[in-house]
């Protein structure tokens, strides 16, 4: 059964999904390091190349590939469970955890890496940061509270999460 890391950019998806796949001697694959290489461009390119709606469209087909996975954890792109149906299809196919975290703390730890994340370059300044944040977040949030369960992943330490998460997988 695939364990699907969902959540907004920043969340921890990736640091806690590698902790997580250890724990469970699952095998860890980062949907944006999966979509790199087999289309042998980074995400951003992907993104000014092909524009979004083709992106999402690779980002699904990736994603439906590796459903058919076993004992491995999928640390998705912040994105991916808003699009087409990929949220029913990861909530019937696996495992979902929402890592929630709050827009300041995103904000905080988005701030640097504008550059790399497509969706956040047009934001200037910390407070532009912190609005397209809160906005983005607020659109996604119906797809993200469709997850098995939700973990607040601002006020514990990775390994913590992992371990939390790892119980939910041996209770399921």
């Amino acid at each position: 059964m695939p364990v699907y890391l969902i959540g907004f950019m920043g969340s921890g998806k990736t640091t806690v999904g590698k902790k997580l796949a250890n724990q469970l001697d699952f095998i860890f694959i980062d949907l944006d390091k999966y979509l790199e290489r087999k289309y042998q461009s980074k995400i951003t390119e992907l993104f000014e190349n092909k524009g979004e709606d083709t992106f999402r469209k690779l980002e699904q087909q990736c994603l439906a590939e590796l459903s058919n996975l076993d004992n491995v954890v999928v640390s998705t792109g912040g994105g991916t469970p808003c699009f087409f149906d990929n949220m029913e299809k990861m909530n019937s196919n696996g495992l979902t955890i929402y890592l929630e975290a709050t827009p300041s703390l995103l904000k905080d730890r988005l701030k640097n890496a504008k550059v790399e994340r497509p969706l956040l370059k047009s934001a200037t300044n910390d407070d532009e940061l912190l609005s397209l944040i809160e906005r983005k977040l607020s659109e996604r949030a119906i797809q993200y509270k469709q997850a098995h369960f939700t973990i607040n992943a601002a006020n514990a330490q990775p390994d913590k999460i992992a371990k939390t998460i790892e119980e939910l997988v041996y209770w399921r």
